[in-house]
């Protein structure tokens, strides 16, 4: 049991370290200090520095697969065919994935290690890329897919429409990461986003000219 902690506790100190600055700076050594263990007992529970990069990333992918919408299918669920999605619901369901995503302590630390790996790390910046845009595009992509079909949205091009949808949010949730204390700020901006976002792209009504 105690070893099973120790492996815990190298993990954790490990990605704080990572959070802060970065794979490549940080050391063995400043890994085994922040655990109070001797380099060698490091050693008794991970080969190498990427040995525990390694388990981190695992660690990222399993939690990320299980929580996070964009992950999954390219819709929210399977029931998601037969029931719209409203404004308010959009916002609701956006609005607790940041929360998910700023608050998170495993997925947190880990965004902003691949922040600063990203141009170093070739693994970490392929991670960095599907994480924060291709799981993310293609979930919107699929969500304005179905959102067209069933009549909420105009019939356009699915994958701008999908940018233009969550690629903002992506920058809000980025200005967060550094500011913190913004976090209500860009909440009520993302509700106003996602609420002109459906009005632009409302299905016009057959004898209107508005």
């Amino acid at each position: 049991m105690e070893k099973g902690n120790t492996k815990q506790e190298i993990l954790d100190a490990a990605l704080d370290l990572f959070s802060v600055q970065g794979f490549e700076a940080t050391s063995v050594s400043q890994i085994a200090d922040a655990v109070g263990i001797r380099k060698a007992s490091l050693y008794s529970h991970f080969e190498s520095k990427q040995a525990i990069l390694d388990a981190l990333v695992k660690d990222v992918l399993e939690q990320y697969g299980a929580h996070s919408i964009f992950a999954g299918p390219e819709i929210p669920s399977a029931a998601a065919e037969q029931q719209a999605l409203s404004p308010d619901a959009a916002v609701q369901m956006i609005q607790g994935q940041i929360r998910y995503i700023l608050h998170d302590p495993l997925i947190s630390k880990a965004r902003k290690m691949l922040v600063i790996e990203q141009f170093q790390n070739p693994e970490l910046a392929q991670l960095q890329t599907k994480q924060n845009y291709t799981d993310v595009m293609r979930y919107f992509t699929g969500l304005v897919n179905q959102l067209i079909r069933q009549g909420i949205l105009a019939e356009d091009d699915p994958e701008i429409m999908a940018a233009q949808f969550c690629l903002p949010v992506s920058t809000w949730i980025n200005l967060c990461d550094r500011e913190p204390d913004r976090e209500p700020e860009i909440m009520e901006l993302v509700s106003r986003h996602i609420r002109q976002f459906f009005k632009v792209y409302r299905p016009e009504v057959p004898g209107s000219y508005e």
